[in-house]
């Protein structure tokens, strides 16, 4: 009985240890799945799992991952557990997949979700349980369904922090009254409703403020009726894809509220005559507007507009007017907008661009009063008909004008028509194709900022007004810059193809300049520093050579990064050749390629001391004696052994010091040589042919010698003679190991005494029998005899 519930407990512990291994073997099986399905998703906070032919979203989904794209795959079905754990999603992408049916609490657990994205699926209704938890939601994209209508309320009616909306689609048909209640404030809201018919008055004024509002609409009732309900939130309208066409009913009705609408974009939409005027006349109503803008509009007509119902209408409060890519489908049939001067003279910013202009008319163009900037790049404009355009008097308040990629052709021209712009300081004339510049230029007094890049001028002269302090004349393929300009700050010379930086006295109140793309391999440390005021500097995209002074100066400056624009990445080693592509930055040469050559001299240096080194060791160990020896020896060893009987001349050669000189002349020499029979000894001193070298006088004379006699003695070996000519013969006498040789001891010498030079020398010392020199006179008759005795063997 004590035992039992100690058995229960026991029970319920395996109980318990089995359900979580089931729970952890679950997890770990789908972990495996989301894995499998989207490899990316391991051990990140971003999950992409786009285009990947999901039918369904994967399941294994945790707590960790913040982003998880979903796009174009195939799921057609959300379903209420599909995303329960993900409870820390901040993004959801599931556009462009086939989604027609989501379970209203799919999105219960994303409480922290700020971005989703549902747009171009196949949605034929939005819920609003839907959104109901999603509080924190910033931008939804519900734009591309099949939904015809938002329902008979609000869907977004919990989306306390939504800040962007884009909803629509061609099937798009219905806005009512409720659709947008509980959205106070939007950055942005984009509708596409091109085939929007139904619009229920005031169904956009529940939204207190929009920043930007972008709708797609085709009906001008359904505009009008839009444009009434936005005057009062609306910052910026922009309007596409509209035909607008004649309607009288005015915009403004009676109110207390302030207008707001500051700008109005129309793009792709397509105006008549008739109504260009009439909205010119709609829109004065609208005095908070301060900037009107067409993009890739359509002009029906040729310019007959009702200028005088215009002119009734009053002024504008618009300041800023910007058309781009506007098509006139009778263009060479447009009228030249005569009685439009009352229109425009209170305009700040004009600029019409891509739209084929290529004059204004002189009467026109003068009543700009208040026209500060113009800007008709990407145009038609001529030289010829710059006299028309820029006449005098007209634009007299001009500051900016933009007449880059026209069709100019004289830079002379141009300089001189512009000089009647007398406020002018900002003149871009870019991509135009002048080819030529003169050496002298007339220009506006103030002008400031000149913009010359792809213009193709071949050089710089004088033209070049003085008085600029920006100056851009980059993609010319200028080979140098030799221009004084004093008060320059900024220089762009990109895509040339200068091969140094500019003369710093030149341009002496320099800021920033910009020379990428050019020739320049290399600058230094006083280049930069010549210029005083320099901040910015871009040498980027040019092949550097990475010298080691080069490389030393970059490396070390201080502050090169802040003044270096795209350091590190843009500048490049284009040699030497093992570092070619490698970033500047990141290049370290080697002592031998730094210091070429303090290295080589430091080699010759070496090998200049090791070769003194050598001669000294040489010299003390008579290397010079022993390499002559061995040179004579094998010319010797190259003769015959013995010279034919007929060649003997001598019956012995004497080899003697200078010092002994006395003893073998006067003793030795007249007592063999007056011998019966006489011997013939070979003297040197007599006997050697003049002018022939000593050595071959050696050779010879023992060649042709029966014997040779030694004479030893102190004087003997230490003998200079013997040293570097006479003892030569050794090789030859000695190799032979016959008894040719004769040794007289003249005075008591020991072997060990005897240079090692001399190594067979002192062999036959100790190992052969020699003559001594008795001082008795009674042994000397001895001597005689045994000397004779040994030349006649």
């Amino acid at each position: 009985m004590f035992n039992q519930p100690k058995q229960k407990s026991t029970a319920t512990h395996t109980w318990q240890v089995w359900a979580m291994y089931m729970v952890l073997a679950v997890s770990l099986s789908e972990e495996q799945a989301l894995k499998q399905a989207c490899p990316s998703c391991d051990a990140t906070q971003s999950c992409n799992c786009s285009a990947m032919g999901l039918d369904f979203i994967p399941s294994g989904l945790t707590d960790k991952i913040t982003l998880l794209d979903l796009a174009r795959n195939r799921i057609k079905h959300i379903r209420a557990h599909d995303l329960q754990q993900a409870v820390n999603l901040k993004t959801l992408l599931l556009q462009s997949n086939k989604i027609s049916s989501i379970d209203e609490d799919s999105f219960v657990s994303l409480g922290k979700l700020e971005l989703l994205d549902l747009s171009n699926n196949c949605l034929a209704h939005l819920s609003p349980r839907w959104f109901d938890h999603l509080v924190l939601l910033q931008h939804l994209h519900i734009h591309g369904n099949y939904y015809s209508d938002l329902g008979e309320s609000s869907p977004f009616s919990s989306l306390r922090n939504l800040s962007s909306l884009h909803l629509g689609n061609p099937q798009f048909s219905t806005i009512r009254q409720r659709n947008f209640e509980g959205i106070d404030l939007l950055d942005q809201l984009w509708i596409e409703g091109s085939n929007l018919s139904v619009y229920e008055p005031g169904s956009l004024k529940s939204i207190k403020k929009i920043n930007h509002m972008i709708i797609s609409i085709r009906r001008v009732d359904l505009f009008s009726a839009i444009v009434r309900d936005l005057l009062y939130s609306a910052i910026w309208l922009e309007v596409r894809e509209i035909k607008l066409d004649i309607e009288n009913e005015k915009l403004v009705q009676n109110s207390t509220l302030p207008l707001t609408i500051q700008k109005m974009t129309f793009t792709r939409a397509s105006f008549s005559d008739q109504y260009a005027s009439q909205i010119m006349v709609l829109l004065k109503e609208i005095t908070s507007l301060r900037e009107l803008e067409s993009i890739d509009s359509v002009l029906e007509g040729n310019g007959d507009w009702n200028t005088k119902l215009m002119e009734i209408s009053g002024q504008s409060s618009v300041e800023t007017v910007s058309v781009t890519n506007m098509t006139i489908l009778h263009f060479y049939m447009f009228l030249d907008l005569e009685g439009l001067e009352s229109q425009i003279s209170k305009l700040k910013r004009l600029s019409i661009a891509s739209s084929k202009v290529f004059m204004v008319p002189c009467r026109l163009a003068r009543n700009f009063l208040s026209l500060v900037y113009l800007d008709f790049h990407d145009n038609l404009l001529v030289n010829n008909r710059l006299s028309e355009t820029i006449c005098k008097g007209a634009w007299p308040s001009l500051q900016t004008l933009n007449l880059s990629k026209n069709s100019l052709k004289s830079l002379n021209q141009t300089a001189k028509y512009v000089t009647n712009l007398p406020k002018l300081n900002n003149l871009d004339i870019s991509q135009n194709n002048f080819g030529e510049i003169p050496d002298v230029c007339e220009w506006p007094a103030n002008l400031k900022y000149l913009n010359l890049s792809r213009t193709q001028i071949p050089k710089l002269t004088a033209c070049i007004p003085s008085t600029l302090e920006v100056l851009d004349i980059s993609a010319n393929n200028l080979k140098e810059f030799n221009l004084h300009l004093p008060f320059l700050k900024e220089l762009y010379l990109a895509k040339n193809q200068l091969k140094a930086l500019p003369d710093a006295a030149s341009i002496p109140n320099l800021v920033a300049m910009s020379i990428r793309r050019n020739k320049l391999n290399s600058f230094s440390k006083e280049e930069l520093e010549s210029f005083k005021k320099m901040e910015l500097l871009d040498a980027s995209a040019n092949n550097f050579i990475c010298s080691c002074e080069f490389l030393s100066f970059i490396q070390h400056q201080a502050g090169i990064g802040q003044m270096l624009v795209g350091w590190p990445e843009g500048y490049i080693c284009d040699s030497p050749l093992a570092v070619r592509g490698a970033q500047v930055e990141a290049v370290h040469l080697s002592l031998m390629e730094c210091h070429r050559s303090l290295v080589v001299s430091l080699i010759c240096a070496v090998v200049f001391l090791a070769i003194l080194i050598l001669v000294a060791i040489g010299y003390k160990y008579h290397a010079v004696w022993y390499m002559r020896m061995t040179w004579a020896w094998l010319r010797a060893k190259r003769k015959p052994k013995r010279a034919p009987p007929k060649d003997i001349c001598y019956d012995a050669f004497v080899s003697y010091s200078e010092n002994d000189s006395n003893w073998v002349e006067n003793v030795m020499v007249q007592e063999l040589e007056q011998a019966c029979p006489p011997f013939r000894l070979c003297l040197h001193k007599r006997d050697f042919v003049p002018g022939k070298w000593i050595v071959d006088n050696i050779i010879d004379s023992i060649e042709k010698s029966h014997k040779t006699l030694f004479v030893l003695s102190e004087h003997f070996v230490q003998s200079e003679w013997c040293k570097y000519e006479l003892d030569f013969s050794h090789f030859r006498l000695f190799d032979e190991n016959n008894d040719a040789a004769i040794l007289i001891l003249l005075e008591p010498i020991q072997s060990q005494a005897i240079p090692k030079r001399f190594c067979k020398l002192r062999k036959i010392m100790n190992t052969k029998t020699y003559l001594e020199w008795p001082r008795e006179e009674e042994q000397q008759e001895v001597f005689w005899e045994n000397l004779k005795a040994a030349l006649k063997s």
